[in-house]
């Protein structure tokens, strides 16, 4: 078969076109990089340390089996992990969208008619044509980018999928340090549950001593009822403990996305402090800080909207192309043949300022999410930086507190010799008594508050273990209820 032979109508169309491809791998409006650090910090914490940032597992130094397990089923089934991965599908698919229009399209194109027309003859007779049409053939769309529009557009859906990653990094780091710390707040309570009952065993033997010396004229009614008043005090702090122990129970079922009641936590030893980890730079925290990463992307994809939307001032170039086969019948439909090049120019003239109003609002933007980047350097090194002093002068705090138990103790004691001599009145044992129970149901708050602090120190230098976090499956799913219900 013959085939047709090239106008000169189409040479010229695809000489255009290769010049124009040519011209689309110049990008006029591409951002320019930023020599300078938007943000540039300190060169060294208030606490210097040598050794890289600790970016593992940080919760694994509590060398416990159970807290461990209850942060990988949170990193599988917290919700808002879960919706942060819903979330990174949408901007992935959204980016690649936006670079599909990098590349040309192609649909299928088929049609079938059938006409039946009839006419009535000056005769009384009348006569029935059919008609039928079959058509099959391709259809083709490209749009040159000649000034680097789609290439900007599809650059910004990239660096925001990517954002939405980092920020799925942040979400999972947040719900580990909360699983860690509901875990220690539990611990906490159950710990000052014992001391509260052992102190309610102390007070009533205190209480049955001096009764007896009351009996035998020994004590006054005051005392009596002062150390009655004692027991009840301590016996009405136990309810606010197991209050607050259901509830930090609730919440972390919550955190590990189970009902409330449907988990349960073993007893266990606060853990004790370890070595400080390594802080690193400053300026490491722009590498292990997710949302510091997902701020920057931001911050990129901002720059390369105000591209986008600069090129679109300008006439946009587009290709068309079709071509189909049609007949009458099916068997003959290769036999008639079509094909379509064509080529239009598309600039703007009059839009009443749209296009430059929509560069100013994405400079706008930029301006906003620049602010905005500072602002997460910024906060991530306070974060940093509070957490170092709150360690820092928690430890000088507790060995503060320790001394002043050890020295309300002995007051105690001498307290108690001068009363059972008959030298001293009960007041003063009771005042010591109050103290030593205040201070010891402290001190174990006190303990929790500086691995609280340390929880919060993880938390703010980051870390790249989020990197190797998958997509949940339905076994995952399946395998954390599973283990929940029999646990």
């Amino acid at each position: 078969m013959k085939l047709f032979r090239k106008p000169k109508a189409v040479m010229s169309l695809m000489a255009f076109l290769i010049l124009a491809l040519l011209a689309a791998g110049c990008s006029p409006f591409k951002p320019s990089p930023r020599l300078e650090a938007p943000a540039p910090l300190p060169k060294a914490f208030t606490l210097y340390s040598d050794n890289a940032i600790a970016s593992g597992k940080w919760w694994e130094q509590f060398k416990n089996d159970e807290l461990n397990i209850l942060v990988e089923k949170a990193l599988i089934a917290n919700f808002d992990i879960q919706a942060a991965w819903g979330r990174l599908r949408q901007t992935r698919a959204t980016a690649i969208q936006t670079g599909a229009d990098k590349y040309p399209t192609l649909d299928a194109t088929g049609s079938y008619s059938h006409t039946r027309q009839g006419q009535d003859a000056a005769t009384g007779g009348r006569s029935i044509t059919t008609t039928e049409k079959h058509s099959l053939g391709l259809s083709s769309g490209y749009e040159i980018d000649l000034w680097g529009r789609i290439e900007a557009g599809a650059s910004a859906g990239q660096l925001d999928a990517e954002s939405s990653r980092e920020d799925l990094n942040s979400a999972s780091m947040t719900v580990a340090s909360e699983v860690v710390s509901k875990w220690l707040n539990i611990q906490t309570q159950r710990q000052k549950k014992l001391i509260l009952k052992e102190q309610i065993k102390a007070n009533q033997t205190y209480l049955e001593l001096i009764e007896l010396r009351f009996r035998n004229s020994l004590a006054t009614a005051l005392d009596v009822y002062q150390q009655r008043e004692n027991v009840a005090r301590v016996k009405a702090e136990l309810p606010p403990v197991e209050s607050e122990e259901q509830i930090l129970l609730h919440e972390l079922a919550l955190l590990v996305g189970q009902p409330a009641g449907a988990v349960e936590v073993a007893d266990a030893n606060l853990p004790a402090l370890s070595e400080l980890p390594g802080l690193g730079l400053p300026s490491d925290l722009l590498a292990n800080r997710p949302d510091v990463r997902s701020a920057g992307m931001k911050l990129h994809s901002a720059d390369w909207t105000v591209a986008a939307a600069r090129a679109n001032r300008l006439p946009s170039v587009s290709l068309t192309g079709d071509g189909a086969y049609s007949g009458t019948q099916l068997s003959n439909i290769f036999n008639n043949w079509m094909f379509a090049l064509a080529g239009s120019v598309v600039g703007p003239i009059f839009d009443g300022g749209y296009r430059k109003a929509e560069v100013e609002k994405a400079r706008g933007v930029v301006d906003e999410r620049l602010a905005d980047y500072k602002n997460t350097v910024y906060s991530a090194f306070k974060e940093v930086e509070d957490a170092l002093v709150r360690e820092k002068w928690q430890q000088q705090y507790i060995t503060a507190r320790q001394t002043q138990l050890e020295a309300a103790q002995i007051n105690l004691n001498e307290a108690i010799n001068y009363y059972s001599q008959g030298l001293a009145d009960y007041l003063p044992v009771l005042t010591a008594l109050l103290t030593v129970q205040g201070l010891e149901i402290s001190s174990v708050q006190d303990h929790t508050n500086l691995l609280l602090y340390r929880v919060a120190l993880h938390r703010a230098l980051g870390g790249t273990w989020t990197e190797k976090l998958t997509p949940p499956t339905p076994s995952d799913f399946a395998e954390t209820t599973r283990t929940q219900n029999n646990g």
